[in-house]
């Protein structure tokens, strides 16, 4: 679904207008399977889908920008047309920046859908132009219970167990080829804490 206004002039969406390049920010703290998911069906979509993982300092995230990219690099690697990148203010401004007009966003339920549309009108008059379109996706079933905020309920709910109990837990929500990464970095946090 395309969340369009009813503008004047035609939008980037009814131009077709040549290469489409999105953005999927958030803060990925970590990123899960539902993210991965998401990241796989947009890159059908557009062209090039930059992956943004968001730096916000007055935001206590369990694992650093850096660490976080470097995760969501691990879960994306098999996409040729997606890259990740960190920003530390607006969105809108990176997408400017990079030339993107398409932001996805997912939704798992009707509260996520309010929130959005709302941010997708306020995203339309900071871009300037309005010629920024919010694409939503709606989560597979699988994932509709899947969040970042579980998997880190998870790993400190298992930092005493064993490296293959603590694997166990979060396998089923963080893409395969990010759990190693996932776990040395959340002992080396937990360790520090």
């Amino acid at each position: 679904m395309v969340w369009n206004s009813k503008a004047k002039k035609k939008s980037v969406v009814e131009e077709g207008c040549g290469h489409r390049v999105a953005v999927f920010a958030g803060s990925f703290d970590p990123f899960t399977v539902g993210h991965l998911d998401l990241v796989k069906r947009a890159a059908g979509i557009f062209d090039s889908l930059i992956v943004l993982v968001a730096q916000n300092a007055s935001k206590k995230n369990l694992f650093d920008a850096e660490t976080r990219k470097a995760m969501v690099e691990a879960a994306v690697s098999e996409f040729p047309n997606v890259s990740v990148a960190v920003h530390g203010g607006l969105t809108v401004d990176f997408m400017k920046s990079v030339g993107a007009h398409y932001l996805v966003r997912g939704i798992r339920n009707s509260s996520d859908l309010d929130a959005e549309q709302a941010v997708a009108w306020n995203n339309k008059v900071i871009y300037g132009n309005g010629d920024v379109e919010t694409v939503l996706l709606l989560s597979a079933q699988e994932h509709l219970v899947v969040s970042s905020t579980l998997v880190r309920e998870l790993l400190k709910c298992g930092a005493e167990k064993s490296a293959a109990e603590q694997k166990s837990l979060i396998s089923k929500y963080v893409p395969k080829n990010m759990v190693s990464m996932l776990l040395k970095e959340f002992r080396k946090n937990y360790e520090a804490i």
